[in-house]
């Protein structure tokens, strides 16, 4: 019912900046929170950012607080994550995520949280 796309990755150095997109498309009307996770090769998959509908609500890991910027565009069914001063351990594939129809946790920062899920987007960021 719904699809999600991601763009924007790409290789930066340490220090530098990066902005992710998402683009939903297809039947959006039940899709509320949003949110990015992350995963690196030989790790667990992580949570990054969410933001409530409205926008008004944010949600941060310890990991990028002050240093990201989840915000969405709802006319264009897009969220955003802006990514300012990149780590090395911040690289991983970025995957967007968004609230559906069904849910195994009340908790917004859980994986269980989101029904649809995007195929993910490359973040690099050398030292």
């Amino acid at each position: 019912q719904v699809q999600l796309v991601e763009s924007g990755g790409g290789l930066v150095q340490a220090g530098g900046s990066l902005r992710l997109s998402c683009a939903a498309s297809g039947r959006t009307t039940s899709i509320y929170a949003m949110a990015w996770f992350r995963q690196a090769p030989g790790k667990e998959r992580e949570f990054v950012a969410a933001i409530s509908w409205g926008g008004h609500s944010t949600y941060y890991a310890n990991s990028v607080r002050g240093r990201f910027t989840i915000s969405r565009d709802n006319a264009k069914n897009t969220v955003y994550l802006q990514m300012n001063s990149l780590k090395p351990e911040d690289t991983a594939i970025y995957v967007c995520a968004s609230e559906g129809t069904v849910k195994t946790t009340d908790v917004i920062t859980a994986a269980g949280f989101y029904y649809y899920w995007g195929q993910g987007t490359q973040v690099t960021v050398s030292s």
